[in-house]
């Protein structure tokens, strides 16, 4: 069993169980005992709908939950009915939210046998080998790596499975078959194809636990196996590959991969688009692939993950060893190389206070507007957790998952964090999501305004408004902290027509009057521009756009568009810092828009492929 995040048009690859189902297929015990498959659902389905396909049919001997915060208790409530119509069946949660956590497991769902606490596909392999011996669940002492109750309910923890060291003796998922690669039409169903080239992570990040892979070497997947997982993505025409790396972009492997990548689109014209957690230090061998991928066209979001730049927190963090400090060249260098970049930013850790973060926000602002700001969730087997009280931390449960959300800390008082958590909403709508692309540094150039200053004021004038479709966008009252709410809120900013004359106001009565009068119509040209270029979404908003292929990937294109300055020469020359002409020269201009925004809507990094484009200025 495996749940996505979010409710998205699109299938999430459900590579966990992709694993576990390729290694029990392949055991020459299991695989011939046991039928073995997954049960993939979308962020948004209900528990009546995954209950009714569960058990509709044959009810599973065996029922393994992959298991991550936002599914924990819709997975937690569907073992309470499995047991109820197979009291003799077997109950297994695994994944990083409840490795380790056996006791708050069992104690939440007693209908839960076993908790896996590693790496889950020999693990998964010896719990089916167990079942086929007619073991009680309650007798797993010779499976190592999990967690089980003896017949008096006593917990007991089994001598911790070894990391697996030769990734290439767990069967690949898409080179077995283990997760399906077409739909019933034909089509590949997933938003994009996730991929492990490596496991491991060298780094002790305090808020992070990398499948419990933190502080070890990498461990790698052989080259020829990823050519050949590579190449049936190639041959299945998939645009995207997403990889499940901590760090890639720092070795020698990492640049043989980018190399079969390229091959591989030679071949086959697919992927187009590489996205992963590239390395937090940027080596002579990230800026060689990143060459390499610009050279060769491939997208991908170059990402700048500092999550903090206050000196304290960043201590705390543990991670005071990267050099983060570097981060203002590696910026200067991707936008001189014409990349697209965004940074990471976590609120609420440890000596971070409300004024150092928006400063280190907008010191970041001045090299990359993209900012994605993310608040600090207390993961278990994480450092923040175990050491909370040494951090002041004050938390609360979500009401539709399990995180916990940080309300104070010893630097954060509840209602400072109640203000940020308001920004954090707009930062992410208008900024992570690109919802605005181009007006922020020129009003910070032209007006003095930074961006967080932007944010500010475009949240107090939206928590003042009385109009009826800002408290709809808002949810009626519902928690900033609300995960879904950011997801909602955009899929209504792209389909309601409401938003734009709300924009409209907000933009004439809180920016305007801050803007020195001469600038105001170059402004208000850049707003517009601005609103012309945001991405296409559902096919009514199309209308009269011509569609084209462009690339060999079908494109709207809407021309006759008219503006009044020569864009987007003017913002080129403003974020460069170049002299321009301030006064009026129409133009004329062609934009041109990548066909399937509603797909990747909320995924800001591929959303960015979406946004209009010029053709041909007039």
């Amino acid at each position: 069993m495996q749940q996505g995040a979010w409710d998205m048009p699109k299938e999430s690859m459900p590579l966990a169980a992709g694993y576990l189902t390729a290694a029990a297929r392949a055991d020459p015990v299991v695989g011939p005992e046991f039928d073995v498959g997954i049960q993939n659902f979308r962020g948004g389905e209900s528990l009546g709908s995954m209950a009714r396909t569960i058990f509709s049919g044959v009810v599973p001997d065996v029922l393994a939950f992959s298991v991550l915060g936002w599914n924990f208790n819709q997975f937690g409530a569907l073992a309470e009915t499995y047991r109820s119509v197979r009291p003799d069946g077997l109950v297994v949660f695994g994944g990083t939210h409840v490795a380790h956590q056996a006791e708050r497991v069992f104690r939440r769902f007693p209908e839960v046998d076993v908790v896996a606490n590693g790496e889950g596909e020999f693990t998964f392999r010896d719990l089916l080998l167990a079942v086929l011996e007619e073991r009680s669940p309650h007798d797993l002492s010779q499976v190592p790596g999990i967690s089980y109750r003896d017949e008096e309910g006593t917990i007991h923890t089994t001598a911790e499975a070894p990391r697996i060291d030769d990734l290439d003796i767990i069967p690949s998922p898409f080179l077995t078959g283990a997760i399906p690669l077409l739909d019933h039409r034909g089509r590949f169903p997933y938003d994009v194809a996730l991929m492990e080239t490596n496991r491991g992570c060298p780094y002790k990040c305090s808020f992070c636990y990398w499948g419990g892979a933190v502080g070890q070497r990498m461990r790698d997947f052989s080259r020829e196996r990823l050519r050949a997982e590579l190449d049936i993505f190639g041959y299945h025409q998939v645009p995207t590959v997403v990889l499940c790396d901590s760090n890639f972009g720092m070795r020698q492997p990492d640049a043989e991969f980018v190399e079969d990548l390229v091959r591989t689109r030679e071949k086959y014209g697919f992927p187009r688009s590489l996205e992963t957690s590239w390395a937090k230090n940027k080596s002579k061998t990230f800026r060689n692939i990143i060459r390499r991928m610009k050279a060769e066209g491939f997208q991908s979001s170059f990402t700048v993950a500092l999550q903090t730049l206050d000196d304290t927190a960043l201590r705390d963090m543990g991670r005071s060893n990267m050099r983060l400090n570097e981060w203002k060249e590696l910026a200067t260098w991707l936008a001189a190389e014409g990349l697209d970049a965004y940074a990471e930013l976590i609120w609420g850790a440890p000596g971070e206070t409300v004024d150092s973060f928006l400063t280190g926000y907008d010191r970041l602002s001045e090299h990359v507007s993209r900012i994605a700001v993310y608040p600090l969730l207390l993961l278990p087997n994480t450092d923040y957790a175990e050491n909370r009280e040494e951090h002041g931390f004050v938390t609360v449960r979500g009401d539709n998952d399990d995180f916990e959300y940080v309300l104070a800390n010893r630097t954060v008082t509840v209602a400072e964090n109640t203000m940020m958590q308001r920004f954090m909403f707009w930062a992410r709508m208008m900024s992570e999501n690109m919802y605005f692309r181009h007006i922020w540094v020129p009003l910070r150039e032209l007006a003095g305004l930074t961006q967080s200053a932007v944010l500010l004021l475009l949240s107090d004038w939206f928590q003042d408004s009385t109009d009826p479709a800002v408290a709809d966008l808002l949810g009626h009252g519902r928690e900033f902290t609300d995960s879904g709410l950011v997801v909602e809120s955009l899929h209504k900013l792209y389909a309601d027509p409401r938003f734009a004359p709300v924009f409209r106001r907000w933009w004439d009565e809180a920016i305007l009057p801050k803007v020195p009068e001469r600038h105001r119509p170059l402004l208000n040209e850049i707003f517009r521009y601005d609103n012309a270029t945001r991405p296409i979404y559902c096919g009514a908003a199309a209308e009269g756009a011509e569609v084209r292929s462009i690339d060999g990937l079908p494109h709207y294109v809407r021309g006759g568009l008219r503006f009044q300055y020569a864009m987007p020469h003017v913002l080129d020359a403003i974020r460069a810092g170049r002299p321009f002409d301030d006064e009026p020269s129409p133009v004329e201009l062609t934009l041109a828009y990548r066909v399937g925004f509603d797909d990747y809507l909320d995924n800001h990094e591929l959303a960015t492929y979406y946004a209009g484009r010029c053709l041909e200025i007039r």
